[in-house]
């Protein structure tokens, strides 16, 4: 059976965020009856989706985090917001990780610079829930959204994801791997790299999961996976170089361990620039997982980090994920009600098997594990 799971790639560069003086949030977002955004836990309960609107666009502005035009689509998504509700979005270290953001959340409380929403590994954001960082919020389609993979509460919720995929510069490597046990052999010396560092990536912990899984582990057992890296590093194989579309563009990480739907894009993208970017899922190590949504609890823009929710949970910002080849949440509920985008569903690189997804408790676990034993494994 080949089945399609709910992510995508656009093209572009985000700029930073311009970091304004500390101070407090505004205060724009309470209606004239006296609701007020940061406690309202559905556009409903804040009067409709008219008068969310109006308080976002009240509020002006958008503190996003991490958020690189060219993850999961994410540039097409950030334009489609700002022309549909004229509400400028501001990116902040477009290229952090999701430890980065929850740094962010913790460390800027009640200044007005503070993250308004995140978009989390979802092992990072059952962390951040854990820790009382999330305001309880569910979007107009949350009922859609499959058990399993939202927070009852609402604190946070799947949003779009994939499979762990090896992506290969084939002009640089004469043979590109397609297996975990390819990427041991000596001709990948000082090729292979992850997208961050999995203690703080959710992407790279994902690889570490799908080495697991290769190399005889299992979700409850992620140790072999860094096994597998410690022997990697060890026949110099590794390389701690961090993969990003610049560091595979200058050939730095020919070979880079990461989501499908990001090596998916970077094969569009690199094209025009003479990179033949392959992509393969790994056959001995299918790891599929999903990126989460979350507001801040203490968002300096409640309204409109609402707002960003409702827009990426509509069938039009589900299908942009969609068309950078990242498989949204509401991928089957869109395709039951015919909003799918069913030239970009086609699109998808095809997997065989159904997927599989570690519980929360077997996330948590992984975690401590990675956290006690990453830097042994690839150090020296």
């Amino acid at each position: 059976m080949t089945v399609s799971l709910p992510r995508t790639a656009a093209l572009g560069v985000v700029a930073a965020l311009a970091l304004s003086a500390c101070g407090a949030a505004p205060d724009d977002s309470t209606t004239a009856d006296g609701k007020n955004a940061a406690t309202a836990t559905s556009a409903a309960d804040f009067g409709g989706l008219d008068a969310l609107v109006k308080a976002a666009k009240k509020e002006g502005t958008l503190n996003a985090i991490a958020l690189p035009r060219d993850w999961a689509n994410y540039g097409a998504l950030i334009d489609g917001f700002q022309k549909k509700y004229g509400i400028k979005i501001e990116v902040e270290n477009p290229d952090g990780s999701s430890q980065d953001e929850i740094n962010a959340v913790t460390t800027r409380k009640g200044q007005d610079r503070a993250p308004d929403v995140l978009d989390l590994g979802s092992s990072f954001a059952l962390s951040a829930a854990e820790q009382g960082l999330l305001a309880p919020y569910k979007v107009a389609a949350f009922d859609d959204i499959p058990e399993g993979q939202k927070d009852a509460q609402g604190r946070w919720y799947n949003d779009y994801g994939g499979y762990i995929s090896i992506g290969c510069d084939a002009k640089r490597v004469s043979s590109c791997p397609t297996t975990f046990a390819d990427l041991l052999k000596p001709r990948y010396k000082g090729q292979v790299a992850l997208n961050g560092n999995p203690t703080k990536s959710g992407a790279a912990f994902g690889g570490v999961y799908a080495a697991a899984l290769a190399s005889g582990g299992s979700f409850d057992d992620i140790q072999p996976g860094l096994d597998f890296f410690a022997k990697l590093k060890k026949n110099g194989n590794y390389t701690p170089v961090e993969s990003t579309p610049a560091t595979v563009e200058k050939g730095e990480t020919p070979i880079s361990i990461d989501w499908d739907y990001l090596n998916a894009g970077y094969a569009d993208e690199f094209r025009t620039k003479g990179v033949d970017w392959k992509v393969a899922v790994p056959s001995d190590g299918q790891f599929a997982q999903f990126y989460s949504q979350a507001i801040n609890k203490d968002a300096p823009h409640p309204a409109a980090a609402r707002l960003w929710q409702e827009y990426l949970y509509s069938a039009e910002g589900q299908n942009l994920w969609l068309a950078g080849y990242a498989r949204p949440v509401l991928m089957n509920a869109l395709d039951q009600a015919g909003t799918l985008d069913k030239t970009a569903a086609a699109k998808l690189p095809q997997v065989s098997g159904t997927p599989a997804f570690p519980s929360e408790e077997q996330q948590s676990k992984a975690k401590t594990v990675l956290a006690q034993g990453w830097a042994k494994a690839v150090s020296g």
